[in-house]
């Protein structure tokens, strides 16, 4: 590109930090290093027009894992790594409101349930005979017991469902959370290039080369934040995972309120106002879903559709308003990735679907290591 001598003073000389991806894990990477280093230079590379991945195309869950999904976790992982998990989790949670503000980010605590319905009755018996276990594994983070069994909650009376309750779920509004990061990087002097994709990087002890789609650039540091788009610059650990979303048009008298998750978290939905916002299925079709390409399928869209019916809103008319998908990164690990790469390089990655609850807080920590070495 053809820049002048004041857009690349102003933009592109002397850059301290280079981060890739502007979503809640790079804008938090970017006020970390602006706060511990105010005078330092941060320029922030985003592909998309908007976050690409999953900062403004989840469903919005303050959640740390529901009994089945810990349950889950607990065959791979051991008890001190999940117990771990969650406090990172928690401290992720209360890093982005102390950050954000409860009211910016509309934070409201109404609780998370899961739902087993008939055809869940061997995965609800085992969450009813370990739940006692559960909760006294997570004792030494809340003080009191996370989970309890609830019967005939608002909205489901007619459903033949057993329900199990989280009193410390939450929902927030993630359009609402990354305008106002957004505001805040640029209020301390953070710029943002949307449109510009990072194809390479070259590292040597004096810095970093970056070759993006429109321009070539350096710095004295880079910090990968792309998440579910991370393989594309060589972090094989992280594989993309495609997750879908709909929501239905205003629902009157709708009486649902709260966070929901099904079959192990593969399904999630929640009210927004007086709508249902329901994701998932990607558990139907692994293999296509692993994609960081955005799009929608007739089967899980289908899916979603048949469960709304059948399971959420079995008595109720609604349609459907809108459809979309985010990206996120997985691995067989649910630990996300931390760590320098090379010289002068470092990422934060692989935050397992858990981008609200653990991207500020990975945001944090790559900041820190960036800064320390």
């Amino acid at each position: 590109m053809n820049f002048s001598f004041w857009e690349t003073d102003s933009w592109f000389s002397n850059i301290d930090y280079v981060i890739i991806g502007s979503g809640i894990t790079g804008l938090n990477t970017a006020l970390r290093l602006k706060e511990k280093q105010p005078n330092c230079k941060v320029l922030v590379l985003e592909k998309g027009m908007l976050p690409e991945g999953a900062s403004t195309k989840n469903a919005g869950f303050a959640c740390f894992g529901s009994l089945s999904e810990i349950l889950d976790d607990l065959n791979t992982h051991t008890s001190e790594e999940v117990l771990n998990l969650i406090k990172r989790r928690l401290n992720g949670l209360q890093l982005l409101r102390n950050n954000l503000g409860d009211e910016t980010i509309d934070y409201r605590c109404y609780g998370g349930y899961e739902l087993f319905t008939l055809q869940d009755e061997d995965l609800y018996n085992e969450c009813i005979q370990k739940l006692p276990t559960i909760n006294e594994l997570l004792a030494p983070l809340f003080g009191e017991n996370v989970f309890s069994i609830v019967k005939n909650e608002p909205g489901f009376e007619k459903v033949q469902t057993n329900l199990i309750f989280n009193k410390f779920e939450a929902q927030i509004d993630t359009g609402k959370m990354m305008s106002a990061l957004v505001k805040k990087a640029i209020a301390r002097d953070i710029r943002i290039l949307n449109g510009v994709e990072v194809e390479s990087y070259t590292s040597n002890i004096d810095g970093v080369n970056v070759t993006t789609n429109k321009f070539e650039i350096s710095a004295k540091k880079l910090v990968i934040a792309t998440n579910g788009f991370a393989s594309r610059l060589g972090i094989s650990e992280v594989k993309p995972a495609r997750a879908q979303v709909l929501i239905t048009k205003p629902i009157k008298n709708l009486e649902i309120k709260g966070t929901f998750h099904l079959d192990k978290g593969f399904y999630y939905f929640r009210n927004i106002g007086d709508r249902i916002l329901f994701g998932g299925g990607r558990n139907l079709d692994f293999k296509t879903e692993e994609t960081d390409e955005t799009g929608l399928t007739d089967l899980i869209q289908n899916k979603l559709y048949e469960l709304l019916k059948s399971c959420i809103l079995p008595h109720t008319n609604f349609e459907i308003e809108q459809s979309w998908s985010g990206i996120m990164g997985v691995g067989e690990l649910k630990k996300p990735i931390v760590k320098k790469l090379d010289t002068n390089v470092y990422c934060g990655v692989r935050l397992g679907g858990m981008g609200v609850a653990i991207g500020s807080l990975v945001g944090k920590e790559i900041a820190d290591l960036a800064l320390e070495s």
